[in-house]
């Protein structure tokens, strides 16, 4: 883009240099990634983070895809012979998308209007006369046509039209529905016999300017479900005012003939009500409602971005037990790796001693040092069904170690399941174990096993469905890539859907890494990748620095360092009087580097802190330390739930009106906004993110209607305080499948243990 004025405006809205801006999109233009950018090439744009890089990213699509439309549209004019230098001045210097199509509105190919009807009825010289200030008696002729009701309609049907044609009129219009105009929802008719949950907007308005993106979407699904009536009102008489001073801007206008300002004034009003209000109002309504998406959006990556950085068990052998109570809790081991071992299927609730014995066989022959259970339907039952079992074994094998419980969240496990990278995983078992093996690895790697779902299955947004799609898929593409490239992946045991996250890595790419792994064995070095097919020299450029080879020969492929920084690194160990491997891992010598020495073109300090940072802690996880959450043995249901009671929860969503928190009793408590903290919250992301640990207190419960009131305020007022839902359905968990009972080969013998 060697546009100066776009690549200022561009550098003005995101906060940055202009050389910054054409920096990232060079960059961009020649196939780097927004990770790879921000990572390894610092000072060809001056340091700015993913964040900046992808807004300059977005605007100058932005920006492109109007310079493509103002191409298009002075094409268009200059075919019909309109195009003015004037004109075309305008159209070049336009640079927001709603004022280039208002400038192009005179000269749009338009369906048969009523103005066009009138003209060719050969009223437009009257049309004209009136516009110019000339104006006869009826029954005159006026340039040839008679002044009579049925002509002067006409004339003012043309005048309309040029009226609301004129680009800042139709851009006042549209700025006073933006900043002055209402909200109104009214409930329809005839009005629902039941409850719905849009009862608070039977009876609404609130201006457009300032209404929440949350509650703006909620009515826009009341709408949806047909339970609302939504429209925006607006006074009119100081709009049609200011459409009226536009149109008579100059002083000789402004004395014309009083009948020809009433027919104009006539003409204004009807170009309002008829063909700039309606338009208007959907151009602002449109703008809202994206405007809302993308606040929603936001809400929703944020709260996925800390979801798949949640902290790892890590490379620990995992039970998981999916629990179930009709067909059985869904049993499955892996190892340490997450490869999977075996399965069965237990009934703790109907055979409660044989699913004991199962249950003390698996840990004690595979060194089980975790037990996964889903926190779905009998969650918290199985879960202490399993700390029962699990002090029994104790007490009669007291050299078998025992391990932790934790309860992890089931979203979206029904979704992997039944998917197809569940079937290439795992094509010979059925859905209910892929969906326990799902759990267990979840526990083990969050970020590892989470980018095999739709983000959108996983259930930490607000009004997901009801956003634009491509937007919300997009962002959420963009936060998991991001979170991905941030963690680092291990080359060897990486999935297809992991390795296609990363940046340069195509899914065909993925697809060609795991292939050549299992004929080939591991990889030794980050090198081999060229060996794969399709694997040329740009996308080995953009993923090897992402990608982690432990155990490697040389140390820095299990770090950081991208390969096009080794010789570096060899000087600098050189320079301390040590080899790489002496080098990396030591933090007292990788620490009395003077990285002064090393600057040269294209390498500064940043990129030379980073290598030192590697060196001094090569290939570390920026994830925290795993700690299970504690939720209280007799608050298992909502029915165990009581007003004032003190709980420790997980907080599962955040969203615009407050913050939904797992408390251990399957159905979520929501702490209103106004119940996040003593001091005043405006912005509950501000306070909390998904994964945090909070001490809440119970100070409405609703069971009728499954709602619990949460409160993390030091004193807080007890009695259904924030038991309103906010407009969002949030606090359920997401829908399971109803698991059938396991079968196929690979089940664990159910020998119990002697005694036990």
């Amino acid at each position: 883009m060697e546009n100066a004025n776009i690549l200022a405006r561009i550098a003005a809205e995101v906060g940055v240099g202009a050389h910054q801006v054409s920096a990232v999109e060079k960059l961009l233009s020649e196939g780097s990634t927004v990770p790879f950018i921000a990572r390894y090439r610092k000072e060809a744009h001056g340091n700015l983070d993913e964040v900046q890089i992808g807004k300059i990213q977005d605007r100058v699509k932005y920006y492109t895809e109007l310079e493509e439309r103002k191409e298009t549209i002075l094409k268009s004019i200059d075919e019909q012979g309109k195009l003015t230098d004037e004109l075309r001045a305008k159209i070049v210097g336009c640079f927001v998308k709603s004022r280039l199509e208002d400038l192009y509105q005179p000269y749009k190919p338009k369906r048969r209007t009523r103005a066009q009807v009138a003209k060719e009825k050969g009223y437009e010289p009257l049309a004209d006369a009136i516009w110019e200030g000339e104006m006869g008696e009826v029954g005159e002729k006026v340039r040839g046509v008679e002044v009579s009701d049925e002509s002067l309609a006409g004339a003012r049907d043309i005048l309309a039209e040029r009226i609301a044609d004129i680009a800042d009129v139709r851009g006042a219009v549209r700025q006073a529905f933006a900043t002055r105009a209402k909200v109104k929802s009214e409930v329809v008719s005839p009005k629902p016999t039941e409850p719905t949950k849009f009862e608070q907007y039977y009876e609404f308005e609130e201006p457009i300017a300032t209404i929440p993106s949350h509650r703006y979407l909620a009515i826009r699904r009341g709408q949806a479900e047909k339970v609302l009536w939504v429209h925006l009102e607006l006074e009119k008489e100081p709009v049609i005012e200011r459409m009226m001073e536009i149109v008579l801007n100059t002083e000789a206008q402004r004395h014309r003939d009083e009948r020809c300002l009433s027919q104009i004034q006539l003409a204004a009003e009807d170009a309002y009500k008829r063909l700039l209000a309606p338009s208007c109002e959907i151009d602002v309504t449109v703008e809202k409602k994206m405007e809302s998406d993308r606040a929603a959006v936001e809400v929703f990556a944020e709260n996925l971005r800390h979801l798949l950085l949640a902290s790892p068990l890590g490379e620990k052998a995992v039970l998981a037990i999916d629990p179930g109570i009709r067909t059985g809790c869904k049993v499955a081991m892996m190892d340490a790796t997450g490869k999977y071992l075996g399965k069965t299927v237990i009934f703790p609730m109907q055979k409660q001693l044989e699913a004991e014995k199962a249950v003390a066989m698996i840990v004690a022959k595979y060194h089980a040092e975790a037990i996964a259970v889903g926190n779905g339907t009998a969650g918290r039952e199985t879960e202490a069904f399993v700390r029962a079992t699990l002090k029994k074994l104790h007490a009669q094998h007291p050299e078998i170690p025992i391990p932790i419980v934790v309860s992890v969240s089931e979203a979206g496990a029904s979704v992997y399941s039944a998917s197809e990278i569940a079937r290439k995983e795992f094509p010979d078992l059925d859905l209910t174990v892929r969906g326990a093996i799902s759990i267990g690895r979840r526990l083990q790697d969050p970020l590892a096993e989470l980018v095999k779902i739709d983000p959108k299955a996983i259930g930490v947004g607000q009004y997901q469905h009801d956003v634009n799609q491509d937007l919300l898929g997009g962002k959420l593409n963009e936060v998991v890539v991001s979170c991905v490239n941030g963690v680092g992946v291990e080359l060897n045991t990486a999935s297809a859907p992991l390795l296609e996250r990363v940046s340069g890595l195509t899914p065909a790419l993925a697809q060609a890494i795991v292939e050549w792994r299992d004929a080939n064995g591991k990889f030794e070095s980050r090198e081999q990748l060229k060996k794969v097919k399709g694997l040329g020299p740009k996308a080995f450029e953009q993923c090897a620095g992402f990608l982690r080879i432990r155990g490697a020969k040389n140390p820095l492929d299990a770090s950081a360092v991208h390969p096009e920084r080794y010789a570096l690194v060899e000087k600098m160990a050189a320079d301390v009087g040590l080899g790489v491997g002496d080098l990396v891992g030591n933090s007292l010598a990788a620490n009395k580097i003077d990285i002064r020495k090393y600057i040269a073109p294209g390498i500064g300090e940043p990129t030379l802190r980073d290598i030192v940072n590697e060196l001094v802690k090569p290939g570390r996880d920026p994830r925290k330390t795993f700690e299970p959450p504690k939720f209280r043995d007799d608050v298992t249901k909502i029915e165990d739930v009581k007003e004032g009671m003190k709980l420790e929860g997980v907080v599962t969503n955040v969203t615009a009106f407050g913050a939904f928190v797992d408390i251990g009793v399957h159905q979520d408590g929501l702490i209103h906004l106004s119940e996040l903290s003593d001091n005043y919250v405006s912005d509950p992301a501000s306070v909390v993110k998904a994964g945090d640990r909070l001490q809440v207190t119970v100070i409405g419960v609703d069971r009728a209607r499954q709602r619990i009131a949460l409160s993390a305020k030091s004193k807080p007022t007890i009695g259904g305080t924030g038991m309103g839902s906010g407009g969002a359905s949030a606090g359920r968990r997401a829908p399971r499948t109803t698991f059938g009972p396991s079968s196929g080969n690979g089940g664990f013998s159910c020998n119990p243990f002697a005694n036990l």
